[in-house]
């Protein structure tokens, strides 16, 4: 990683800006990565099966479609990840279609940056996509997202 890091654009398709300044991307695997701009340095992948090869670091968390993670306590730890990384990376958060498992993951971002859980959802769904976050277990698995805990870990 370069020392004149190129950030998100903050304007461009799926980008999030969190309260704390963070920008993160998500996007669904099932369209094409968008061509303008940088790559990811980081990606969190969130797809039932192992995610396509990439160019940069990745983590991948077995997360079935319209589902939860097979593994929360690996979820989190990505997910904590990603939004530490966020502070000074280009990170990217996706599934296949970009909206309930993404939107999910941001939403426990948003967690992480100090959004309250309850707020957390309907944040996303303001500022990424109106339709984030699709079924009611994914509301209830951001609704009990460890909070708090992101600006103290490392």
């Amino acid at each position: 990683m370069s020392e004149t890091r190129e950030p998100w654009e903050p304007a461009a398709a799926g980008v999030l800006r969190l309260p704390s300044g963070r920008y993160v991307r998500g996007r669904g695997l099932r369209r094409p990565a968008p061509s303008a701009g940088p790559d990811p340095e980081l990606g969190v992948y969130l797809l039932g099966g192992a995610p396509p090869e990439t160019a940069w670091e990745s983590r991948w968390v077995r997360w079935p479609d319209f589902r939860l993670p097979a593994d929360r306590p690996a979820a989190e730890a990505a997910l904590r990840e990603a939004w530490e990384r966020a502070a000074s990376e280009r990170v990217e958060v996706a599934c296949g279609g970009g909206v309930g498992r993404t939107g999910t993951a941001l939403a426990c971002l948003a967690v992480l940056d100090g959004v309250p859980a309850a707020r957390a959802v309907s944040y996303v769904r303001e500022h990424y996509h109106r339709r984030a976050v699709e079924t009611p277990w994914q509301r209830r698995y951001v609704a009990r997202f460890p909070a708090g805990r992101g600006a103290t870990a490392g």
